[in-house]
């Protein structure tokens, strides 16, 4: 069973891949008659940056990816293995890649600029403004879950802080050796890899892990640094390497899913339809599914990466659908593989105690024992290493991204007080500032709220996210492209936003309250009344959004 899933996924995938988006490319975009990318006629040096399209896919994927693809299927297994694996790949085909492809082209068409401008100028000023808040909300509870998650994996083996560490300092080299010498890329990524197989082992020789506490405040200097600091400098060589995490992690484990046939019977295929999932409450598979399964599937967080800054690298064009729609399918089928590892292998690894077990755990010692079971040059104790490291890597790589977008969208939203009040605008435009605004609130909110709350939030959002994105899209694909192909991203983008809404209701009326029971500290209740009510803002501006979309629909059939 195993062996069927895994070729069954890649062949869906790369047929899907040259074929519907091929289309997409020639018939709707024609990519190929575009004039020079953003990054070639506004390059800066520090965001717009013309990028090799295997550099950037790296990067690209890197951020989208983090530890969502692995943390929501592994979570998702609680409703039987089956469940998730169809709405990863539903999701992956007819949302998530036309989602990613098409908000990549549409921000390179806009010289590099947000979805918020895209949706001004598609929707209107009011929905324009809106989709800031989206925006900046979103980034926060991405940076409160991801932040979490990398504390978490820090503080539970500190061989895997210390492997982010040396891992850096091999980024700094190799984008050195890329960028800033005449080594180029091909020297750059050799110098690179070399040094990464070091970070690897000399993490085992540093001390032990220290309080989650100290990594919160390790990890909140980070991102500040690392959204601040030139692109090149850091972000997209240390986006560039852990790229290779993923041809490793994808090439073992594909091997080892497509030998083991092993069959999938550490959980059940079906379970429940409303397993306990969310903060301990049945948690009806419909609609609550996309707060759980976020990257895996479909993601409104994409789009930010997309157009935040993957449209400032984009050498060509034509190069986006290789590195959006591209990246959005091999992130589907590494949760597929995250599905197979932990049915397939899952009680070998862990026992009666699979489903005890924290999601990312589930995945490191299932993936692990996989992989070394059906590849034995490979041991158990090194893919351990190796799968936690992983996550942690990808993780951090969405977290530093993440501020960056934070910063671009509150650089954006005080453009309105230039003239108005100039000493508030240069402090709040001013990009260190932006920079702490988000990471505060967002490490905040990690330090002192619960994961089984803060994940679904940030998934209800992102999604949520997706959808508006989406509308906005089928909107330009109509105006400014082929009205004919507009259905295609209109009809699964309200059935998206039909979902994620009424999984937000649920979230609101049933989850929030648990957070609040008796005997919760003060910061947790801080933070479950912050999470509660930016995702009831969300709710609220969701409504808002629609009505301008309804609104703009109208008076283009009006106008016709």
């Amino acid at each position: 069973m195993s062996t069927l899933i895994a070729v069954v996924a890649f062949v869906i995938y790369v047929v899907f891949y040259f074929t519907y988006g091929k289309t997409l490319q020639t018939k709707l975009l024609k990519s190929h008659e575009a004039p020079d990318a953003p990054s070639k006629r506004l390059s800066d040096g520090v965001d717009y940056v013309p990028t090799s399209k295997f550099v950037l896919f790296g990067h690209h994927f890197a951020s989208i990816a983090g530890a969502g693809p692995i943390t929501g299927p592994a979570m998702a297994v609680a409703w039987g293995w089956l469940p998730g694996l169809l709405w990863i790949w539903f999701g992956n085909i007819f949302l998530g890649a036309i989602h990613d492809y098409l908000a990549l082209a549409a921000s390179v068409r806009y010289d590099g600029r947000s979805m918020q401008v895209v949706a001004q100028d598609m929707i209107g000023k009011k929905a324009g403004k809106t989709f800031g808040w989206f925006i900046m909300f979103l980034c926060i509870l991405v940076v409160a879950a991801f932040g979490d998650i990398v504390a978490g994996q820090f503080a539970a083996d500190g061989r895997v802080f210390w492997a982010f560490v040396f891992f850096c300092v091999a980024a700094f080299i190799a984008g050195f050796a890329m960028y800033r010498s005449k080594l180029g890329l091909g020297y750059g990524t050799i110098i690179g890899l070399v040094l990464v197989g070091i970070a690897f082992w000399a993490s085992g020789f540093m001390p032990q892990a220290w309080s989650k506490d100290v990594y919160f405040l390790i990890i909140f200097v980070y991102i500040v640094l690392a959204s601040t600091l030139p692109v090149n400098l850091l972000l997209q060589p240390r986006d560039y390497l852990s790229s290779y995490f993923l041809y490793f992690g994808l090439l073992v484990g594909g091997v080892a899913a497509l030998i083991s046939f092993q069959p999938l019977d550490s959980i059940p295929a079906f379970t429940s339809f409303s397993a306990k999932v969310i903060a301990g409450q049945p948690s009806p598979f419909w609609p609550t599914i996309p707060l759980i399964i976020a990257c895996g599937a479909l993601s409104g967080f994409h789009a930010l990466v997309a157009s935040g800054t993957s449209s400032k690298q984009l050498k060509e064009e034509k190069d986006a659908l290789f590195v959006g729609y591209g990246a959005m399918l091999v992130e589907g089928f590494l949760s597929t593989l995250v599905i197979i590892s932990i049915a397939g292998f899952g009680a070998a690894a862990l026992g009666d105690k699979l489903l005890a077990t924290p999601a990312l755990g589930r995945f490191v010692q299932s993936f692990s024992k996989m992989v070394s079971s059906q590849l034995p040059f490979l041991p158990m104790s090194f893919m351990t290493l190796f799968a936690a490291v992983w996550v942690s890597t990808f993780a951090l790589t969405t977290l530093d991204t993440t501020n960056r977008l934070g910063r671009y969208i509150i650089q954006e939203m005080v453009e309105p007080l230039k003239g108005k009040s100039e000493g508030l605008y240069k402090f709040l435009g001013n990009k260190w500032v932006a920079s702490v605004i988000i990471a505060f609130t967002g490490i905040f909110l990690a330090r002192s709220g619960g994961y089984s709350f803060l994940w679904p939030a940030f998934s209800g959002a992102n999604q949520l996210l997706a959808s508006v994105v989406m509308l906005t899209v089928a909107v330009w694909v109509k105006r400014k492209l082929n009205p004919k192909y507009m259905m295609a991203v209109l009809i699964p983008a309200i059935f998206l936003w039909v979902t994620v809404t009424a999984a937000l209701v649920w979230y609101e009326v049933v989850a929030v309250p648990t957070f609040f029971a008796a005997g919760k500290p003060t910061a947790s209740l801080i933070t479950g009344g912050i999470v509660g009510g930016i995702t009831l803002v969300m709710l609220i501006l969701n409504f808002v959004m629609i009505a301008g979309f309804l609104k703009n629909i109208k008076e283009n059939k009006a106008t016709a």
